[in-house]
């Protein structure tokens, strides 16, 4: 039984071409735009419950698997409204963090397909990143999505740090976040990582409690690749107005070794995530 929800979704999947959201278009396609298997990929749901979704045999979906989705299909403010209400949902309101990605930070990633970019909400969690991005730092999932939460719970990460810098990192994240709290104190997944976060790392629940203060500054890091080998770039922080997104740009200096390997991760690296 089609819903109107399923229908909008269906109307939207298809207007979004595959070489808009940096996927392959080559191949015969039965969709206008993107398939069921792409959707479900971007908005990081299950392709069977999006085709539940579409075909009315799914209700109630959750406020963050439609707020993926709105991302995913790159909707407007508006749009975004709408599917909330075709679903049943309130609007986030006032104190909870933005995470919605306007037209124009689109736009950004899209004219930085050669750069790793990436895009982290007020809480450190990544909303959506770029194929070389995703290619470079390697592919996350489920709660390690969260920066924060990797720094203090999964030591597995490709950047090359030392003692002084992880701690330097978890100093930085741990006063990011307590920020982050005092702006939106009724963020109901916010509340969650903190509770996560105290009861797993005595580090962070200390740093908590203590107040740490520290600002983000632009950094050069190494970061040990599988294939090509050990790229030290810039890292820059960019804050977009108005709704706190985090904008993770990594740059080489021009013609260095570094720009080299990027280059080539950019051929090899993207073309094994798209296959």
């Amino acid at each position: 039984m089609s819903t109107e929800l399923g229908k909008v979704l269906r109307a939207w999947r298809d207007r979004v071409g595959p070489e808009t959201v940096g996927l392959p278009s080559g191949g015969r396609r039965r969709a206008a735009g993107l398939r069921r298997e792409e959707l479900s990929q971007l908005a990081g749901i299950s392709a069977d419950y999006l085709v539940r979704l579409e075909q009315g045999r799914a209700a109630n979906p959750s406020s963050q698997v439609v707020e993926a989705l709105a991302r995913a299909l790159r909707l407007t403010e508006d749009e975004r409204g709408h599917l909330f209400r075709l679903a049943g949902l309130a609007l986030p309101g006032a104190g909870t963090i933005p995470r919605h990605l306007t037209p124009g930070v689109h736009r950004i990633l899209d004219r930085l397909a050669t750069t790793p970019v990436a895009v982290y909400d007020a809480a450190w969690t990544q909303l959506l990143a770029n194929p070389l991005y995703t290619a470079l730092m390697g592919e996350w999932h489920g709660r390690d999505l969260n920066a924060a939460w990797r720094a203090f719970a999964n030591p597995h990460t490709r950047v090359r740090h030392t003692p002084e810098s992880n701690g330097a990192l978890q100093t930085l994240l741990a006063a990011d976040l307590r920020r982050t709290a005092s702006h939106y104190p009724n963020d109901p997944a916010l509340q969650s990582l903190l509770g996560r976060l105290r009861s797993h790392s005595a580090r962070f629940a200390e740093l908590w409690d203590t107040g740490a203060v520290a600002e983000h500054q632009a950094a050069r890091k190494t970061i040990d690749h599988p294939d090509v080998g050990a790229l030290t770039l810039d890292c820059d922080v960019l804050q977009v107005a108005g709704n706190d997104l985090r904008i993770m740009v990594y740059t080489a200096q021009t013609g260095s070794d570094d720009a080299d390997r990027l280059a080539l991760l950019s051929v090899i690296g993207t073309q094994a995530l798209t296959e």
